[in-house]
């Protein structure tokens, strides 16, 4: 059986949040070099996540090093994907952020966006230092 019959076959990934566009991830990617396997980590922002049955992906890019953009498209239930770390929400009002690409800089910033959890959380962690300073 190939690596394609089984991504075809791959039951839905749990190992997977719920993600948006504009969510700032970390995957971690099984590689196979010869009979070693390994786990990369690639971390970037989401300009792109289809999710339509077996065939869902997200395209996750990132800037890297010498400043020069790099994207990589991710099957969702793709048995090579061994985790997802959802690090920060963003704040986007498109489902699909190819304007990034043109974007460096500050100006290729997202805004965060807070749930009512994280506010919290927030909230929480605050209030002790509240109360002390009254």
């Amino acid at each position: 059986m190939t690596d394609l019959m089984k991504a075809v076959q791959a039951k839905p990934n749990e190992k997977i949040p719920q993600l948006n566009s504009g969510d700032t991830v970390s995957v971690h990617v099984k590689i196979k070099e010869g009979d070693r396997e390994r786990i990369q980590e690639f971390k970037g922002t989401i300009i792109r996540l289809r999710k339509s049955g077996n065939e869902a992906s997200l395209t996750v890019r990132r800037i890297a090093s010498n400043g020069i953009g790099v994207e990589r498209t991710f099957l969702l239930h793709s048995p090579r994907i061994d985790r997802i770390v959802l690090e920060r929400h963003g704040k986007v009002r498109r489902a699909q952020l190819y304007y990034m690409r043109e974007r460096t800089g500050k100006s290729a910033r997202l805004k965060q966006k807070f749930d009512q959890k994280t506010a919290e959380k927030v909230e929480a962690e605050l209030e002790p230092q509240l109360e002390t300073a009254e």
